[in-house]
This record gives structure tokens, C-alpha cells and sequence, in this order.
């Protein structure tokens, strides 16, 4: 399955972005040079989480089992161009089915593990499924069971601590020994030995499909600019380009640790951690679910240069005052952290506190990668608020993504006005290499996807931060679907969001839009407040007028809660914030 355009492939060929390798081949190179490295690390408290033993896995050992994994599938009918919905948690096993299913040239479609019986059956339908690689249960509960109804009678269901349980390949925790049961004689018993049939001579090679770089490699899900689920489909090259923003910011170097406690599901992991990985040959250390506690020790133990967290989790650290004695960042140069506004004080804190470098990422599943490093905005404080504008030729950053890609902010109701002027917001449009070619099944018409000129519309509204040397950034002002207007003036719920995470009464706070006969919408705040504390709306309202915020912009409802929504990205969820008012 292929998806870039002919012309597209040899433009970027012709200036050197493209070429012809992919995953597979670089992890190769990470085996012939460093096979006997420590490569893949699981969760300490795997035994919480999944069946199976706690693995430490060199390249080789990795190259192994996906290997052995590869042979498994084969058997049981995946092929090339298959696509293979996987769910599985931040495990060893899933790196290791991105390679195994690699190998076999099969397309990998990853999804949380959050996701239920109603998404499954709409993502299996909508790739047309060969098959599905899981898990029997999960966090100590029934998992497979009250999800295989999802599944046709012409999906194959692929999955470890799958015995017992009718019509599904169960897959061994040691893949080694289950693949070499090919060429065992007599056949071995259960479900694997049936398929296997008699015994053979000799061991079958693993297999080693013939895969084209900008084949796809994966489908990730997204809910893109229309706010339904839809599949983002990604080759090699697309991936190489994207994790290129991640790796030029972050300098790991061959045998230094990462930490990924983001599910390997999607543009944060991936090109943040899953590509990079036999790049450097660094060592991939896992995480699932994210405790604050297990990933603290973590990042002590393995001695971690370099992870990823939200900015909730990070401002909780710094809350944390009781715990700072006890943390040992020493090794940490690097925590990338987006998805949300980051606290000037908090990027400012981690740097004054414990000599860590907080990197400003904004990205998505389709191509968006704006990558704030200290190297470009050595300002900690600055950082945390403004991005570089990429992809502009007067502007140049040490980041050699920035040549790559192009930007430019529009009218948000009408994208063929260009805005240059700072403080006025527009949508970004985005293209270049790392951009996809546009979602699964949406036929030839993409023009709500991208403009005239190929530009994908994010559905991100920035605006060029100011005149002088502000005028080199992009500050982000929200989502275009989430923007609340009231009497006429747009509201950015992002930038409240992001005030309020400075209350000195509050743990984290969001804003959300409710109707209002006159004004047409008003803001609501739901507030988590800390222990003990008691939270007005004139807390709220004087803690903005503090700030010098505009008042249209202030709150004008308050409601506490003990946590607040979010997905499995740790995002706040906005849509749920309804359901307090």
C-alpha cells in the first residue's frame, strides 16, 4: 500500500529527504553493530500489568524474538500488505511486533488499550483486518473476552495469555521456544501445533519481506480536523522526517537510556522514541500505566537521559516538594513535554531545581512537529510559551527540521489570507516530508484536509508572537473547534488552561464553553483544587485580574472535581468537561 504521489516521491528523493530505507533496515545496522547492547527494558511491574517475565533484551535477543514472533504470524496467514490491529500496553512485546510485523510487510495499526468493543469493531471495519495481535487480560482483569465480539469470523486473533480460550492463537511468553516448534517433530500440541502441522527438517528462515520505504508501515488513529476517529496512514520515509524534529532536539547518544511512558500507539512515541531507538542505539525503557512513583524510580535505576511527560504530571513533580529530596534526575539532560500549554514557571522550575531542560513539542499524528529545544530557545521561560516558526526561509534554527518543512498561518475562515502580522491569530497549515497523504478511505477529495497548494490544515490556531526578535515565534492559541466565543470575542480555552495551572490553590484546572442566551457562550472553570483548600470563583476571577487577563475572558462558573478527564494521551479531555456543568 503506497500513498504519496509519484511526482511527490522523486521532488523529495531529488533533495536528499527521502531515500530508500526503512525501519527494518536501520534496526538491522543496530544488531550488526551493537547486538549485544542493552536494547529493550520492561515496566518493573509487568507482573501487574501483562503475563509473561520481566525482560532485558539486547538488539540481538530483540532481533530474535521478532524473528520467532514473525514466523508465528505467518503461520497463522499474515502476509504482506496485511493490515494487523495491535493492542498491547508499553510492553516488551509491542516494539517487538513492530519489527516482527516488519518483517513480514504488513501494515500495523495500533490502538489504545483503553478502547473497547464499540471502537475495535469500527477500526477493524474501516482497515478491513486481516487479523489482531493481543493480549488475554490486562491490569489483572478479563481483556480479550469482552473485546473479541468486535472481531469478524475473518479476523485471526493473535495473543499472549491467549490458552484456553477457542479460535485464538495463543502466543507463549517465550517466543523462541514456540517458533522452534516448527521444525519439531511430532507436531506440538494446542492451537500452534495445529497450525504448524508435522514437524520439518529444518528450521524455516525467517521471513524477510521485500518492503519499499514508502510503503505503509503503520495507521494510527487520530481524531483529526472533522473530530471523528480516522486513520492516519504513515510509510517509512514519513516517520524518518517526523522523528527527525524529535532527535535533533534531543542528543542521545549509543548506549544512553530513554524512558517512553506514552503508549506506542502514536506520533509522540514513535517518532519521540520507537524511531530514534536503533538510530542511536540507544536503550528503550518502558512504562505502562503511567505511576508517578514507579516512573521516578525508573528514571533513577536506569539512569534515563531523556523522556516524555505531560505537563500536569511535570508541574505535579515540582508540587511535590516533599518528594525533592528523594528524586535523583542526575543522568535526565531532557524531558519533552506538549499536548498542552506548558507553565513558564514549571519549564523554569525543572531547570533551576534540577538541571533538566524541558522541550516544547507540538505535534500530531499527521505531520504538525514544532519542536522548542534550549539549543533554539535557551529562555526556559520563553520556551514554554512560544514555538519556533519552522519552515520559514528568512528564519533559520539550529534544527535541521526546519529546512524540511513549511508553515504559514491563514485566516481561519478563509485560508487564502495569509496573516503576517503578529498578535492575530490564524490556523497553521503545514507541509513537507513528514506530512501524510491524508486519511484512510477518504477517496480523492481532500480539500477540507489540505488547501490549494498541498498544505495540510491542522485545525491549530497560533499567531506570530510579536514584532523584533518575537516575530521568530509562533505562540499557540487553541484549537479552532474548541475556541469559545463570547459576545463576538474568541476565547482560547488553552491559554486559560495554562494561566489557572499557575493557582497557588489549585492541583489543575480546564475551562469549557456553556451556551448563554445574550452573550452567546460564557467559560466555565473545573478546578481541581489541593488539599484543604476551598475554591471561589473570585479566587478564580482575582487570580486572573492579577495576571492582567482581559476580563471578557474570565470564568464566570467554578466547579470542583477530584481529577479531571483525560485520554489515554493524558490530554484533557474538553468534550467531558460538559458533563460537569
Amino acid at each position: 500500500m503506497q500513498t504519496t504521489p509519484i511526482e511527490i516521491v522523486r521532488q523529495y528523493e531529488q533533495l536528499g529527504w527521502w531515500g530508500e530505507r526503512t525501519f527494518m533496515d536501520t534496526f538491522d545496522e543496530a544488531v550488526a553493530d551493537a547486538g549485544d547492547q542493552l536494547a529493550l527494558v520492561d515496566p518493573p511491574n509487568r507482573a501487574d500489568i501483562m503475563a509473561g517475565q520481566v525482560k532485558r533484551l539486547t538488539f540481538k535477543e530483540v532481533c530474535e524474538r521478532a524473528d520467532a514472533l514473525a514466523l508465528l504470524l505467518q503461520a497463522g496467514g499474515v502476509g504482506q500488505g496485511d493490515k494487523i490491529i495491535v493492542q498491547l500496553p508499553n510492553v516488551a512485546e509491542l516494539p517487538i511486533a513492530y519489527v516482527a510485523l516488519g518483517r513480514l510487510g504488513a501494515i500495523i495499526s495500533p490502538v489504545a488499550c483503553q478502547y473497547g468493543r464499540f471502537e475495535l469493531a469500527g477500526i477493524a471495519k474501516a482497515l478491513d483486518a486481516k487479523a489482531v495481535l493481543t493480549m488475554g487480560r490486562f491490569m489483572g482483569k478479563e481483556f480479550l473476552d469482552e473485546r473479541r465480539s468486535a472481531f469478524g469470523p475473518d479476523i485471526t486473533i493473535f495473543a499472549f495469555d491467549g490458552e484456553g480460550r477457542d479460535g485464538v492463537i495463543a502466543l507463549p511468553d517465550d517466543l523462541l521456544t514456540a517458533a522452534g516448534a516448527l521444525s519439531a517433530a511430532p507436531a506440538p500440541k494446542g492451537l500452534i501445533g495445529k497450525l504448524f502441522g508435522a514437524g520439518k527438517s529444518e528450521a524455516p528462515a525467517p521471513p524477510r519481506a521485500k518492503v519499499d520505504a514508502n510503503d505503509v508501515y503503520t495507521i494510527c488513529w487520530t481524531s483529526g480536523t472533522t473530530g471523528l476517529p480516522k486513520g492516519v496512514p504513515r510509510h517509512h520515509n514519513h516517520w524518518f522526517c517526523q522523528s527527525m524534529a524529535v532527535s535533533e532536539a534531543v542528543p542521545v547518544t549509543a548506549g544512553e537510556a530513554m524512558l517512553n511512558p506514552f503508549p506506542l500507539i502514536n506520533m509522540a512515541a514513535l517518532s519521540g522514541f520507537f524511531f530514534m531507538w536503533p538510530i542511536r542505539r540507544a536503550r528503550l525503557v518502558l512504562h505502562h500505566p503511567f505511576d508517578l512513583n514507579v516512573f521516578l524510580q525508573q528514571m533513577k535505576d536506569e539512569e534515563i537521559v531523556y523522556t516524555i511527560a505531560p505537563p500536569a504530571i511535570l508541574s505535579l513533580i515540582l508540587q511535590r516538594t516533599d518528594l525533592h529530596d528523594k528524586i535523583d534526575l542526575s543522568a535526565a539532560r531532557h524531558i519533552a513535554s506538549g499536548s498542552a500549554p506548558l507553565a513558564p514557571s514549571m519549564v523554569k522550575g525543572f531547570s533551576d531545581l534540577f538541571g533538566v531542560e524541558i522541550i516544547n513539542f507540538f505535534g500530531s499524528n499527521e505531520g504538525m512537529g514544532l519542536v522548542g529545544s534550549a539549543r533554539d530557545i535557551p529562555d526556559p521561560e520563553l520556551r514554554a510559551t512560544y514555538f519556533p516558526r519552522f519552515g520559514r526561509d528568512d528564519i533559520q534554527w539550529s534544527n535541521k527540521f526546519s529546512s524540511q518543512c513549511r508553515t504559514k498561518l491563514v485566516d481561519w475562515q478563509n485560508d487564502d489570507v495569509e496573516i503576517t502580522e503578529p498578535g492575530v491569530s490564524g490556523e497553521l497549515l503545514i507541509t513537507g516530508p513528514n506530512v501524510f497523504d491524508g486519511y484512510l478511505n477518504d477517496g480523492r477529495d481532500h480539500s477540507d484536509v489540505f488547501d490549494k497548494d498541498g498544505y495540510f490544515r491542522s485545525g491549530d490556531l497560533f499567531e506570530i508572537a510579536g514584532e523584533g526578535e518575537l516575530s521568530r515565534f509562533y505562540r499557540y492559541v487553541g484549537r479552532r473547534k474548541e475556541l469559545i466565543i463570547r459576545g463576538g470575542m474568541n476565547i482560547s480555552p488553552e491559554e486559560l488552561d495554562a494561566a489557572l495551572a499557575g493557582h497557588p490553590k489549585l492541583v489543575e484546572a480546564a475551562v469549557v464553553g456553556y451556551p448563554d442566551e445574550v452573550m452567546g457562550e460564557k467559560v466555565a472553570a473545573i478546578v481541581v483544587p489541593k488539599d484543604g483548600e476551598n475554591v471561589t470563583l473570585e479566587d478564580i476571577t482575582g487570580y486572573l485580574e492579577g495576571l492582567g487577563m482581559a476580563k471578557f475572558k474570565w470564568p464566570e462558573r467554578v466547579v470542583t472535581t477530584d481529577v479531571l478527564p483525560r485520554n489515554p494521551l493524558n490530554k484533557v479531555v474538553r468534550v467531558e468537561l460538559e458533563k460537569f456543568l
